[in-house]
């Protein structure tokens, strides 16, 4: 028996901080999760206590899906899975399968750390992942990766994200500016938002859901997934939250690896959550793709999946 394995530790599991600079950051082994990210000490992530059960998914890896599988059951390869269901009110089962689990520190230094865990067969799903979750500082700020490996003899569903809530500045979402550079949005139903169809941002509610030039995001309520992603020169998509001051965070990632980027802007009934931070959550695929296939990846046996996304602060000083 390990000898560690009754002794008393932070509610959201092992703790590694890591600097570069002007940045920190802390991760929590709990869902291999981003608790804290900073530049000179101002928050770009709404985190939490290393000594908190971690609120609303914050800073979680998402795999082997992001999003929502309907009624948590699937059929992959003429198997049907049952997943069990952690979104009860709307009848889905949200986020994958690794974000309370307990993943383990592997290789770190000063500015780097990752993270490990081994997804194993079961009814919900058919073959082991191997999984690392590296945090990384330098200069641009926090790169984030994850590689999931299929160390099955079986072909695997495999989709990928995250769940950072991004903090610009003080205030809350409704006093801040967002950009984001997606022509197109997934329209969903109001009861348990699953997909219905792909809308241009322009014509979907008005244009309200339309952030291609930077505005403030006000009152406007976001949980979609937005797609048809414009990358900028360096083959980057980069979505922008700024203050009026003009401080604020970005996001940047390759869209031709995740090709959809869930907005959400935790509308939450308690108030000290409520609205707190914008999550952007970049994916590989929509909801319910383990259902539809709409960008699904395969995992054969051996295969390998791995992308990234930066977070680093914007400003004058940044």
């Amino acid at each position: 028996m390990p000898a560690d394995l009754f002794t008393r530790r932070p509610v959201s599991g092992d703790q590694a901080s890591i600097t570069w600079g002007p940045y920190q950051a802390a991760v929590a082994s709990v869902g291999a999760s981003l608790r804290s990210l900073t530049y000179q000490g101002r928050e770009l992530v709404a985190g939490f206590e290393a000594n908190a059960l971690r609120p609303a998914f914050r800073g979680a890896v998402l795999v082997p899906w992001p999003n929502r599988i309907a009624d948590g059951r699937y059929v992959f390869d003429g198997v049907e899975y049952q997943v069990p269901l952690n979104e009860p009110e709307r009848g889905n089962a949200l986020h994958g399968l690794a974000i309370w689990a307990d993943w383990q520190i592997g290789e770190r230094d000063a500015s780097s750390v990752t993270f490990e865990y081994r997804l194993v067969a079961q009814q919900a799903y058919p073959a082991d992942l191997g999984v690392q979750a590296t945090y990384r500082l330098d200069d641009q700020g926090l790169h984030w990766s994850v590689r999931a490996t299929n160390l099955g003899e079986v072909r695997a569903p495999f989709a990928l994200g995250s769940h950072a809530y991004l903090v610009a500045g003080p205030g809350h979402v409704d006093d801040w500016t967002l950009k984001v550079p997606a022509a197109a949005v997934l329209e969903v139903t109001p009861d348990r938002l699953l997909p219905v169809a792909e809308r241009p941002v322009a014509s979907f509610e008005g244009g309200t859901l339309d952030f291609r030039r930077p505005r403030a995001i006000g009152s406007t309520f976001i949980d979609h997934a937005f797609t048809d992603v414009t990358a900028r020169a360096d083959r980057l998509a980069r979505v922008e939250l700024r203050t009026p001051s003009g401080e604020g965070v970005a996001m940047t990632w390759d869209p031709a690896q995740l090709p959809w980027v869930q907005v959400h802007t935790a509308d939450r009934p308690e108030p000290e959550l409520n609205r707190s931070g914008l999550a952007v959550e970049p994916m590989t695929c929509p909801p319910d793709a383990f259902n539809s296939g709409n960008d699904l990846i395969v995992l054969e046996p051996g295969a390998s999946f791995a992308s990234s996304w930066t977070i680093g602060a914007l400003g004058e000083d940044a």
